[in-house]
């Protein structure tokens, strides 16, 4: 003899499964699971029978209420991404292809370097990436810093202590604080004529504030080659090309003579500032000690102009593109 609460989950079963949409389906949940349905109704009546009984018909109304709510949940997911269990469905195609998921976007400095490389590498230099834990010979002594110079300091530089399999027996390591040290490594595994551009980031031990960070990004550029061919005046086309492409427009350069200790004649290129709008913001930001903005100021605030286009590649003397 079958019980009424198997009669109540068959009668259930059967009206779920004609249900073909969510209105319908809430009031099933309301008929059957509610607060006013038969089964709420025989679990308050449960009080009223014997120990013995009562125990016995709670665990049989436990169990078809477990039952309905199962068979609800799932023709809730079905109604929700419109499948079902029928035989005559239409079949899920699994060659289909998927919904796109977005994956972010490279970091602006990123998509500096990416460019910097992009119009570099169309002139027919090498990228050199060297390492960032670096050695005192090739950070320092390589480059014709002498011992006592001030940027050896600790004001200056991160010192790492050495560790036996990164370093050699006397030698100190630190955090690159420029990329210079990829040129000494190129040199020395490559022969003339030689032209790389080496980018990266690099470490100074300052204090942070508005012009000054302990972690920026450098790229340089090295070219080797005869007498008369690497001069002075290929170093202002190269710099102006390469301007005039990252910047989409006419830019004009200027040299200003300098000291750095590694470099035999050292200049300084000035850029002035690449529009009107721009010059209105740099007089407030510009490098100590000159008139007009430098070339990181003049960078940063120029690429906030929407053209930023690649222009066409001319020739450079002594450059296979």
């Amino acid at each position: 003899m079958s019980h009424p609460e198997d009669l109540l989950v068959t009668q259930a079963l059967e009206a779920l499964g004609s249900i073909a949409d969510q209105q319908a389906l809430a009031l099933w949940q309301q008929q059957y699971l509610g607060r006013k349905s038969e089964i709420a109704s025989r679990f308050s009546a449960l009080k009223t029978l014997r120990p013995e009984a009562r125990g016995r018909e709670g665990a049989a109304l436990q169990k078809a209420r477990t039952v309905l709510q199962e068979a609800f949940s799932v023709r809730e997911q079905e109604l929700a991404f419109g499948t079902t269990t029928s035989e005559d469905a239409i079949p899920f195609d699994v060659t289909a292809p998927g919904t796109p998921v977005s994956t972010g976007h490279l970091h602006p400095i990123t998509l500096l370097e990416e460019r910097v490389e992009e119009i570099f590498g169309s002139l027919g230099f090498d990228m050199y990436d060297g390492p960032e834990l670096e050695t005192e010979h090739y950070n320092f002594d390589a480059l014709n810093f002498p011992p006592d110079h001030p940027a050896r300091d600790m004001q200056d530089t991160f010192w790492v202590k050495a560790h036996a399999k990164k370093a050699k027996k006397g030698e100190r390591l630190l955090l690159r604080t420029h990329t210079s040290p990829g040129q000494v490594r190129y040199m020395e595994r490559h022969k003339p004529p030689l032209r790389v551009v080496v980018p990266g980031r690099v470490f100074r031990n300052e204090a942070t504030d508005a012009s000054h960070e302990h972690t920026f990004h450098q790229f340089e550029c090295l070219m080797v080659d005869e007498a008369g061919i690497v001069t002075v005046a290929t170093f202002k086309h190269l710099a102006g090309l390469f301007f005039e492409q990252f910047f989409g427009r006419k830019v004009s350069v200027r040299l200003r003579p300098s000291f750095f200790p590694f470099t035999e004649p050292s200049l300084n290129l000035i850029l002035p500032a690449c529009s009107a709008a721009v010059r209105a913001v740099l007089p407030a930001r510009r490098l100590a000690g000159s008139r007009s903005a430098g070339p990181a100021w003049s960078i940063s605030m120029c690429l906030k102009q929407p053209a930023i286009r690649a222009a066409n590649t001319r020739a450079l003397p002594g450059v296979s593109a």
